[in-house]
């Protein structure tokens, strides 16, 4: 399978992903709470299943659970965070996500279809933004023969996708691909979904912390094209 591509992915063999899925499960299950899990998937618009922990909590246990653990290749991250996908509540998604903001320089641009997978599978904001600015960010920067592929994610017809090709250069800084950046902007300006009207102001908003003029000049020559909220959020902090 190519980096763009779909399809069934294969968790390959590890034995670091063997011992760090025993001691997840081992932990995080004797320290679920199930009256707070109703809340929390109700706040998560009942996307999947939680277990009920907390974030320090969860945490705290993630800590204890890579104790000793040694640093991942690229296979133990695949088979670490397909695995975790596997599982239904929710806290198994945040510690394979944790575990790849971690571990991203250790993968290589093949793990592209890999982080895919992750962002189309239970897909919601609370997992999808930080593989977008994390990990699908990271692996950009590291390999930018692949803003190619995000050429085409800005162009996908699942919004999950398309938000995570608007929000991968969101820690770019001084890094970042204005042209692009920009291009993508107007690409979806039209798009009638929250979630990457959104975006597109989330990512002006954080651009604007680096170079505020452009963005201010940039929506000024293009403003028409843009939801209300769009412009609302990108212009939050540096003003009209």
């Amino acid at each position: 399978m190519g980096v763009t591509g779909t399809g069934t992915l294969e968790v390959p063999r590890s034995a670091l992903a063997d011992t760090v899925l025993e001691r997840l499960v081992a932990a995080y299950g004797p320290a679920a709470d199930p009256e707070r899990a109703v809340s929390m998937r109700a706040y998560m618009k009942d996307v999947a299943p939680f277990l009920g922990l907390t974030t320090p909590a969860r945490r705290a246990l993630s800590r204890t659970v890579l104790q000793g653990t040694p640093r991942p290749d690229e296979a133990d991250c695949t088979a670490i965070a397909l695995r975790c996908w596997e599982l239904p509540e929710r806290e198994y998604h945040y510690f394979a996500v944790d575990y790849l903001r971690r571990h991203v320089t250790r993968c290589s641009s093949g793990f592209l279809p890999v982080t895919r997978h992750l962002i189309t599978t239970v897909p919601w904001w609370d997992t999808v933004d930080l593989l977008a600015a994390h990990v699908v960010g990271g692996l950009v920067a590291a390999d930018p023969k692949l803003t190619a592929d995000m050429d085409a994610w800005i162009a996908d017809d699942d919004l999950w996708v398309a938000r995570t090709a608007l929000l991968h250069q969101l820690r770019y800084k001084e890094q970042t691909d204005t042209g692009r950046l920009f291009a993508y902007c107007l690409r979806q300006s039209g798009h009638p979904d929250f979630f990457i009207r959104k975006a597109i102001g989330w990512c002006l908003r954080e651009y604007a912390k680096t170079d505020a003029d452009a963005v201010r000049d940039f929506l000024a020559g293009e403003r028409g094209r843009f939801a209300p909220l769009s412009v609302r959020e990108a212009l939050k902090n540096i003003g009209a």
